[in-house]
């Protein structure tokens, strides 16, 4: 068990100021049976008048807000502490074939109709023929769900190199595919459209990954950055296999989860609207991940 106090801030700055802005962010990490958050908060610069925070579509802490008054800087800060275990599960459930985490092909199967819907094509993450192709190699007849979904999430790890100028944020999964690279968003959208193109059900995870400054370094406060990694259902349970083709493992007691959909398109951490005349407009995106002694 670990625990972790965690900081995200996200600045806008704009040429000219900016009349209008409505906005929408996942920031706050879900409570779940194998993470639990404590003094979770945002705050935003300047304050807007409507703030509402909810729960969205998919279990996720959502907040909407509008401002209003002319503003030339927008800050989004949010600061939670989290402590977690590294997930525990089901020996069974990981040896099932991966034929059964089909939920359309085999919707008699417990929990199937709540996976359903993460079999499906989504905006980010179509079928893709090349990806479809690709998975079958890992997805041989009969092969045990965990062992199949691994080997698929070791040779992408393999196969791809992690390359920040690969892509942009409207590459696609057949661009990413093609060049063979791309960053950890890249590489859980290409693993989705390898698992759907199966049948089997799986979701896009957004949240935080804790890091080890190199040996003989202080840590940098500031310094870490938002993940991605994904989760294949277990068939006839609750519980979601979470892989991360990034780093080559299952994730453990350093990983955050904040949300989880469909694709990134609908836990991005922050997205909006704005009204102004202002042409350029910068952004910076600070995070850490500090680990809580005792």
């Amino acid at each position: 068990m670990k625990r972790y106090r965690v900081w995200h801030r996200t600045a806008y700055t704009y040429a000219k100021p900016v009349q209008d802005s409505v906005g929408l962010f996942h920031l706050v990490p879900r409570a779940l049976p194998w993470q639990s958050v404590a003094d979770a908060g945002v705050t935003i610069d300047p304050a807007p008048k409507d703030i509402s925070a909810d729960v969205d579509y998919f279990g996720n802490s959502a907040t909407y807000f509008h401002l209003t008054d002319a503003h030339a800087e927008l800050t989004i800060e949010a600061s939670s502490e989290v402590t977690i275990e590294t997930p525990d599960y089901d020996a069974a459930a990981l040896a099932q074939p991966w034929e059964l985490a089909r939920p359309l092909v085999h919707p008699d199967q417990q929990g199937a109709w709540s996976a359903a819907e993460y079999a499906l094509p989504s905006a980010r993450v179509p079928h893709v023929a090349e990806a479809t192709a690709y998975a079958a190699a890992s997805f041989t007849p009969g092969r045990p769900i965990g062992e199949a979904a691994t080997d698929l999430m070791q040779r992408i790890f393999r196969d791809f190199d992690y390359d920040k100028t690969a892509t942009t944020v409207t590459s696609t999964v057949a661009d990413a595919m093609q060049r063979r690279a791309g960053v950890c968003q890249d590489f859980a959208h290409v693993a989705l459209a390898c698992l759907r193109g199966h049948g089997i059900a799986a979701r896009y995870v957004s949240g935080y990954l804790a890091t080890q400054p190199p040996p003989g370094k202080e840590r940098v406060f500031g310094a870490d950055a938002s993940h991605a990694w994904l989760a294949v259902w277990l068939p006839g349970t609750d519980q979601w296999l979470a892989i991360d083709p990034t780093n080559n493992q299952w994730a453990n007691d350093r990983y955050v989860t904040v949300a989880w959909g469909r694709d990134y398109g609908d836990v991005s951490p922050v997205k909006g609207i704005i009204y102004t005349k202002a042409k350029k407009s910068t952004l910076r995106v600070q995070v850490d991940v500090a680990p809580v002694e005792g």
